[in-house]
């Protein structure tokens, strides 16, 4: 006849068995790496590509597209060479292109004098991120020259800092196009 200790010990061990495998079936499971403010709504700007030629094509996660909100012509590349001006585009990002920044942009001599971003979303966290990011990408960009200007991860807004790099595509082709015709 078992002995409560016994019986204890064997139940103890069965116990500890279950655990065991229970987190070696979810050991694989998740991250183990935290990343702040990387949420379904900040993105985690891994996909995204900030190439010119990659703001045709669908609009979601990962795939931000910018639009010209003053109607200028483009060149068909980027020639380094610009034109002084006011440009007004929109980075457009998220499920669906839900979620918009509208970027107005001053270049003088090749570099940005002035930038100034107005967020849009319906999501009160986005646009928290936008808020932060709003706020932080004057210090970032402006007084810097616009050839290769292009933001990482600004105030942890990574998807709203990636449609803003497709804003800067977008304002580099309108500032190379032609302006004597």
């Amino acid at each position: 006849m078992a002995t409560s200790k016994s019986r204890g010990l064997v139940t103890a061990s069965a116990t500890l068995a279950t655990l065991v495998a229970v987190g070696s079936l979810l050991g694989g499971c998740g991250s183990q790496q935290a990343k702040p403010m990387d949420d379904e709504f900040a993105g985690s700007g891994a996909e995204a590509s900030s190439a010119p030629e990659s703001g045709a094509g669908a609009v979601g996660e990962g795939n931000p597209t910018a639009v010209s909100r003053d109607g200028l012509p483009t060149a068909p590349a980027d020639t380094g060479n610009y034109h002084d001006g006011t440009y007004a585009l929109t980075g457009k990002y998220g499920r669906d292109g839900a979620d918009s920044i509208d970027v107005d942009l001053d270049l003088s001599g090749g570099q940005v004098s002035r930038v100034q971003v107005q967020g849009h979303s319906d999501s009160p966290i986005s646009r928290g991120h936008m808020e932060r990011f709003a706020q932080a990408v004057p210090g970032v960009v402006q007084g810097r020259p616009l050839k290769d200007l292009k933001v990482e991860k600004v105030a942890g807004a990574s998807w709203t800092s990636d449609a803003f790099n497709k804003a800067l595509d977008l304002a580099r082709l309108e500032a190379s196009a032609d302006r004597s015709s």
